[in-house]
């Protein structure tokens, strides 16, 4: 079962991915338009784009960013439950968290409502708390005596 739950995080890492290829491939035609990257400032960062280039392109870069927090947690409590303990329970939360992630960087790049991005988030937010749940206990209350 150890595969079974960390293959959502993997589809979670091919996803991240995913965004950044999105990102770059609506960022750089945009940035063609105003010079290229030839025109950048030395130690210019994704950040300086806002409010040069339209707000719809810069959404796949802040969903990419999004990426890049708080799945971490996600990555982390998914080894820990693989490596002591995987149960079909969390393998289904697991893919439920990485649905959901799909869905709002979606959501984010391409309507970006506020409010139902809120909704998703709480959602997979959630998600990670019972997976957190399931690693804490794991790891707090293990048998010292029994060797996984």
């Amino acid at each position: 079962m150890q595969a079974q739950m960390l293959a959502p995080a993997a589809v979670l890492v091919a996803w991240t991915l995913v965004m950044l290829a999105w990102t770059a491939g609506s960022r750089l035609p945009a940035l063609s338009k105003l010079g290229g990257l030839k025109n950048a400032k030395p130690g210019g960062r994704g950040q300086d784009l806002e409010g040069v280039i339209d707000d719809r392109i810069n959404w796949k870069s802040h969903n990419y960013s999004h990426l890049v927090e708080q799945p971490t947690l996600f990555y982390a409590v998914c080894l820990i439950i693989a490596l002591l303990g995987p149960d079909p329970t969390s393998v289904l939360v697991a893919w439920i968290y990485v649905a959901l992630r799909i869905v709002h960087s979606l959501w984010q790049a391409l309507v970006n409502v506020v409010s139902i991005r809120f909704v998703l988030f709480s959602l997979y937010t959630i998600a990670l708390v019972v997976l957190t749940i399931r690693a804490l206990s794991l790891t707090l209350f293990a048998d010292p005596m029994v060797i996984q």
